[in-house]
Order: structure tokens, then C-alpha cells, then sequence
């Protein structure tokens, strides 16, 4: 059996490759930088070839580095930022346009008409989503509309859609391949994810042809292979980055959560085969397809998680380096009664508040740097605490533990105050790369390296459990002062 495992990990900043042996040990990485282009305010783009070559380059530098074969090689496993839109000439690999990016705002008047037309209802029964311009499925509406002719070409099959793994999936193959997986659909806010099939209502009022759409396969198949110097190698696994995470901290049973802690935070729970309708502000979206069998998610995120510990290094200089911020955290004892709430772009789940704004609080002539760091390192855990109350009230039971990933999981300072204000243990894993290890399991399982999840839950190993030591009575006054903080910042921008 081939010993190796390759997963392409192709995120919003950066394309990525990492090589994987049986054991999970990490034997080589590679990393390109992602250019962001911004051609007017809201506006986000990327260059599709830049995707595809900084991808290549990653995947070939590893073969190189590492010294591997490609018949050392099992499967190759793709993850991929979501969401990001990108169209392009059947016939000849070509974007007609660049790569819309998940972040992009461009297409929110198309919401509005969809909303107007009175579809919220239907887009959030069938497809688990909100309508928003986050999604897909109006930023291909506005490639169509702005491109001479690419409308009727679509119709006729000659032009084709496909969000990150579908374009790379589309190149690796030399274009014999246009599929997608299903955590990768039910995030272009076009797929029904009870009947498992894109939706001709949400085609329609869009004015998509269905012939432009990526066939949906399962997160762990044989879709193809890519040849690479000395032999093919399949491409057995895909999934969208948050629910690889998932997948990769063997979040397999419904109860199960991981939080990826990032610029922002993603918080996901699996909720088994059944699918859980969010009366909180929360998404329903697929968590992982595999041997016939189809688990859904329930998904908050965070809007700004690490980017506060960035404001406060870049904006007000607080200090030079990130990791710098654990360490003023711990230099008092408590925030002395400071409140830091960074909505700076408003507030998501499950307040939804657009207008919502940042706000320092209970300041006091004693106030220190140290109060304002450790507030801040605090008021990602109390965003966090929110999601998981939320969850807690859709699925009728509170998590007991959660797992942990992402570059702000390896502060321990916020990691012991999550544990605390959450009243819940907190497993870190050994292995961080947890995007790529989900890419990675998947493509094992397809090429028949391991056999099924349970020997993955055996390999997965935890680096340290933080449990909770706040007593309650505590814990609650913080989460008052918290909420009341929080009522503070509603509704700071909205013109009277």
C-alpha cells in the first residue's frame, strides 16, 4: 500500500500542499501567497490562473522536497476556501472572468431582489442558508450578466461553474473532470440539501442554466487522476475548508464541534443525518458526504476573532507581535471590569446587527494596556460562548466539549478563559493542520489506507485538555457584564 497522502489546501491568502504519511506525520509543506485584487469598495477578485499555478507550484515543490514517487502516493485529497465563484471556457480551461471571492459585497442588490420576490423562505428551507451575498449563487448571476455573451454560451454547455475545487479538480484533470462535492454545493445557495440536487426555483429566479453546474459526488471517491512526473495519482477527496476541519478533528457523531480560531471563528456541529433548522441566526449546511450517507452541520461564524488581536498591534501599536498578547493577558488578574466588544463591521451570528459597532467599556482612571489586551483576548471567547448558546438552544442540548484548531488556538491563556466561560473542556489537537488532515482522511478512505472513521478517531491524538475552573456564580456575572456590553454596540451606526 502506498505509504502517502497529498492534500492540496487552497485558502483565501494562500495555496497550500502538504504531504502526509499513514501516521499522520506531516513530511513536507509548501506555501505561494494569494494576490487579492479590489477594483472598487466591497469588491473582492482573484486571478483564477494565479489559483491554479500557485497550487501546481505547491504540489510539485513537495514531490520535490519530500522525494516522493507518484507511486508512493494513495490519493490526493483538495480543500478549498468556499463560496468563491469562478466561470470558465469548456473548451478551452479559460476564466472569462476573474474569481469572486467569498468576501466579495458586489452582488447584495441581487439579494435584495431575491429577498423582494419573497424567496428568503424557500432559500432557507431548501437550501439551509440565508440569503446573503456570501454565497455563489448571485455572484454567477453577475459574472453573466456583465460578460457579452457568456449567458448563452452557458446554456449551450460551452462556459462552466465551479467553486475552488471544482476549477482545481478541472486543471488537475486536464479538463476531463467538472464535479463538485456536496459540502462544497450546499454553500453556492443553489442546492437543495434534503433532496441532493440543485434547485431549478433558485435557477430560475437567477437565470442560471443548469448546464453550467458541476456534477455533485460524494467527499470521498475516485473523481479522476492528475499526472505528475512518473505516473497518475487519483484525486480521491474534496471539501470545503470548514467542514474539512470538522472532518479532520473527527467531529464523526452528532453532538460532536470543532472552532477554527482564525481572523475570524467558525464554530461547527455536527447534528447527524437529520438536518437541524436554526431558529438563531445559525446556517444548516452539509458536513460531509460519504458511503451513501449524508451528515449536516449547524455553522456560526465569528466576524472578527484574531483580527482584534491584529487592531490592536497594527492600530494602536499595543505591541509588536500577536503571540505577544498572552502575555499582557496574564499580567493582571482580570480586565478590572473592561469590556472590549469588536463588532468593527457589525455583529454576525446570532445577533445579526449591521449596525452594530466597536466599543471599549467600563474604562476607569486605572485602566491599563494589560485590562484592554486581556479584554480583548477575552471578547473572542465571549463571541464564541454566544455561538455555542445558540447551538445549545436550536439542538436542545449543550456541548460538553469542544475541539479546537487554527493559528489562535495555541494561546493558552484564551483557551483556558474558553474553557471557563463556556463551562466546557477544550481539546487541542497535536495536529493543527486540521483543514489539510480532513482533506487527507478523506482521500485515505477512498484509497483504501484506512478503512473506516473509527481508525481514524484511534489516530487522532490530543496535545492538551483544557478544562473549566470558574466557578458559576462568576462565570455568570461575566456573561451579564458581557451581554450588556454587547447592548451597548447595537445599533451605534444606524442614522437616527
Amino acid at each position: 500500500m502506498a505509504p502517502y497522502l497529498l492534500a492540496l489546501d487552497q485558502g483565501t491568502t494562500s495555496s497550500r500542499a502538504i504531504l502526509f504519511d499513514q501516521e499522520q506525520n506531516i513530511l513536507a509543506i509548501r506555501q505561494h501567497e494569494l494576490e487579492q485584487h479590489y477594483p472598487h469598495e466591497g469588491w473582492v477578485e482573484q486571478d483564477p490562473m494565479e489559483i491554479w499555478s500557485t497550487q501546481y507550484a505547491a504540489m510539485m515543490e513537495v514531490l520535490a522536497v519530500s522525494g516522493a514517487s507518484p507511486a508512493e502516493i494513495a490519493g490526493v485529497g483538495i480543500v478549498n476556501q468556499r463560496e468563491t465563484t469562478i466561470l470558465w471556457e469548456r473548451a478551452t480551461g479559460r476564466p472569462i472572468y476573474n474569481a469572486i471571492v467569498w468576501q466579495c459585497r458586489r452582488t447584495a442588490d441581487i439579494v435584495d431582489e431575491l429577498k423582494a420576490a419573497g424567496l428568503t423562505d424557500h432559500i432557507k428551507s431548501v437550501t439551509g442558508l440565508v440569503p446573503d451575498a456570501y454565497f455563489s449563487a448571485t455572484k454567477i448571476k453577475w459574472i453573466l450578466d456583465h460578460v457579452d455573451g457568456a449567458r448563452e454560451k452557458a446554456a449551450r454547455g460551452e462556459i462552466l461553474f465551479g467553486t475552488v475545487d471544482s476549477w482545481l479538480v478541472y486543471k488537475l484533470t486536464s479538463g476531463k473532470t467538472h464535479i463538485t462535492d456536496a459540502t462544497n454545493a450546499s454553500r453556492t445557495m443553489l442546492y437543495d440539501i434534503h433532496r441532493l440536487d440543485w434547485d431549478d426555483t433558485l435557477l430560475e429566479a437567477l437565470d442560471i442554466p443548469r448546464a453550467m453546474l458541476p456534477e455533485v459526488r460524494s467527499s470521498s471517491e475516485v473523481y479522476g487522476t492528475v499526472s505528475l512526473p512518473g505516473g497518475e495519482v487519483p484525486i480521491c477527496g474534496i471539501a470545503g475548508d470548514q467542514q474539512a476541519a470538522l472532518f479532520g478533528q473527527t467531529c464523526f457523531q452528532r453532538g460532536d464541534a470543532k472552532n477554527t480560531y482564525g481572523t475570524g471563528c467558525f464554530l461547527l456541529m455536527n447534528t447527524g443525518e437529520t438536518p437541524c433548522e436554526s431558529r438563531n441566526g445559525l446556517l444548516t449546511t452539509i458536513a460531509v458526504q460519504l458511503g451513501g450517507e449524508t451528515q449536516y452541520a449547524l455553522e456560526g461564524s465569528v466576524f472578527v476573532g484574531g483580527a482584534v488581536i491584529q487592531w490592536l498591534r497594527d492600530e494602536l501599536r499595543f505591541f509588536s507581535e500577536s503571540r505577544d498578547a498572552e502575555y499582557y493577558a496574564r499580567k493582571v488578574p482580570d480586565t478590572g471590569g473592561v469590556y472590549l466588544v469588536p463588532a468593527f463591521t457589525g455583529l454576525g451570528a446570532p445577533h445579526w446587527d449591521m449596525y452594530a459597532r466597536g466599543a471599549l467599556l467600563g474604562l476607569t482612571r486605572g485602566t491599563k494596556r494589560e485590562h484592554i489586551i486581556r479584554a480583548a483576548q477575552e471578547s473572542i471567547a465571549y463571541q464564541v460562548n454566544d455561538l455555542l448558546a445558540a447551538m445549545a438552544r436550536d439542538t436542545g442540548a449543550p456541548l460538553t466539549t469542544l475541539s479546537v484548531d487554527g493559528g489562535a488556538s495555541r494561546d493558552g491563556f484564551l483557551m483556558q478563559f474558553q474553557a471557563d466561560i463556556s463551562a466546557l473542556a477544550i481539546r487541542r489537537p497535536v495536529i493543527r493542520e486540521t483543514t489539510a488532515l480532513g482533506a487527507c482522511y478523506l482521500a485515505g478512505l477512498a484509497a483504501g489506507v484506512w478503512r473506516d472513521r473509527d481508525e481514524l478517531t484511534r489516530l487522532w491524538r490530543c496535545d492538551t485538555l483544557f478544562q473549566p475552573e470558574m466557578n458559576e456564580e462568576r462565570r455568570k456575572e461575566l456573561l451579564r457584564g458581557w451581554d450588556k456590553a454587547v447592548g451597548r454596540s447595537k445599533g451605534w451606526a444606524r442614522e437616527e
